[in-house]
C-alpha cells in the first residue's frame, strides 16, 4: 500500500519536529558543558590565588556556586567554597608533623571579573563561615596519644554513628576518644616504642572515654574527658585501677594550641563530626583577599 498525499506532510512534520528537538538538546548540552568548563577555569584561577597565601602548601579545592555561570562572571555568587588541606600547625614537638584542613564558605560573594582575580583581589562577601578540621591522627599527635581515634556516637535511640540518611553526626559532648595511655610511673616511650606498640611492656591501658569540647575565652579548643566510656558503641575497656582513674582522664584532656582559621575568623564553637574534630566560626559582611586566607 502506498502512502497517500495526506499522510506524507504529517510524516514530514514529525521528522522536522524530531530534528528540532535534537538540535535544541545539542545546543543545551553544548551550553551546559561550556558553562561548566568556564566555571572550572574560574575555580582554578581562584584556587591558584589562594595558594599564594602563607601556609597553604597545596592548591586548594574551590567550588563556585550558581548556574548558569557565564551569565554573570563578577558575582555576586551564592557561595564560594574553599578547602585547603595539609596546613601545618605547631604543638606536636617530636611526634611528627601536624596538619589541619582549613575550610571556608563565602556567601553572596562579589569578585569583580573572575578572569582577573589574583592574590590581592578584594572579594566582598555577605558572610564568611570558617571551619578547621583535625583528623584523629593529627589530634593524637597534638595530644601525645599515638593511636587516638575520635568517634561521634549517634543519638541514644539509634545504634551506630548515624546512617546515610542521617548525614554525619555532630556532638559537643559525649564524644568518644579511644587510645592507649601509660599508667603513672610508666615511660612515655620505651626506646622507639610508644604505649600503643606491642613491644611496649610497661603498665598501660587501651580505653575509650567520653569527652566534651569547647572554645575557651582564649580562643583555644579545650578537650575534657569526663568518664570512661561504657557503651553502647564498640569501645576499648582495659582495666584501670581506681587510683589511676583520674590520671587516665587527664591524659585524654588537653588545651590545643590556637588553630588557624580561614581569613582569621574567630573560632567560637568546637564539635566532633564523624572521626574529625571541628573548630568553627562565622562573621557577617566582610571584604577578604585570597592572599589572606591563612592569616597567621
Amino acid at each position: 500500500m502506498t502512502a497517500t498525499p495526506r499522510i506524507r506532510p504529517a510524516r514530514r512534520a514529525a521528522q522536522v519536529a524530531a530534528a528540532t528537538v535534537v538540535v535544541v538538546v545539542i545546543v543545551v548540552v553544548i551550553g551546559f558543558l561550556a558553562d561548566n568548563v568556564a566555571a572550572s577555569r574560574a575555580e582554578h584561577r581562584l584556587a591558584a590565588a589562594v595558594e599564594q597565601s602563607a601556609g597553604v602548601r597545596f592548591e586548594p579545592e574551590v567550588t563556585i556556586g550558581g548556574f548558569p555561570f557565564l551569565t554573570d562572571t563578577s558575582g555576586p555568587f551564592p557561595s564560594i567554597l574553599v578547602s585547603a588541606r595539609g596546613v601545618r600547625v605547631g604543638g606536636c614537638g617530636d611526634r611528627g608533623e601536624c596538619t589541619v584542613t582549613m575550610d571556608a564558605r563565602l556567601g553572596d560573594a562579589a569578585t569583580g571579573s573572575i578572569w582577573e582575580v589574583d592574590a590581592d583581589t578584594e572579594i566582598a562577601a555577605g558572610s564568611v563561615d570558617a571551619e578547621t578540621r583535625i583528623d584523629s591522627v593529627n589530634l593524637g599527635r597534638l595530644m601525645g596519644i599515638t593511636d587516638l581515634y575520635i568517634n561521634t556516637p549517634g543519638p541514644e535511640d539509634k545504634a551506630g554513628a548515624g546512617g546515610p540518611g542521617d548525614g554525619l553526626v555532630e556532638r559537643t559532648d559525649g564524644i568518644m576518644l579511644s587510645g592507649t595511655v601509660p599508667f603513672p610511673g610508666s615511660p612515655e616511650r620505651q626506646g622507639q616504642y610508644p604505649p600503643s606498640a606491642v613491644e611496649y611492656t610497661a603498665a598501660k591501658a587501651k580505653v575509650s572515654v567520653s569527652a566534651k569540647v569547647f572554645v575557651g575565652d582564649d580562643g583555644r579548643v579545650h578537650i575534657e574527658a569526663t568518664k570512661l566510656y561504657d557503651g553502647p558503641e564498640m569501645h576499648y575497656s582495659d582495666d584501670v585501677p581506681a587510683e589511676f582513674y583520674a590520671h587516665v582522664l587527664d591524659r585524654f584532656s588537653a588545651v590545643l594550641p590556637v588553630l588557624p582559621m580561614a581569613w582569621n575568623v574567630a573560632a567560637d564553637k568546637a564539635l566532633s563530626r564523624g572521626s574529625d574534630l571541628i573548630v568553627a566560626g562565622n562573621t557577617k559582611s566582610r571584604i577578604v583577599k585570597p592572599r589572606d586566607f591563612h592569616g597567621r
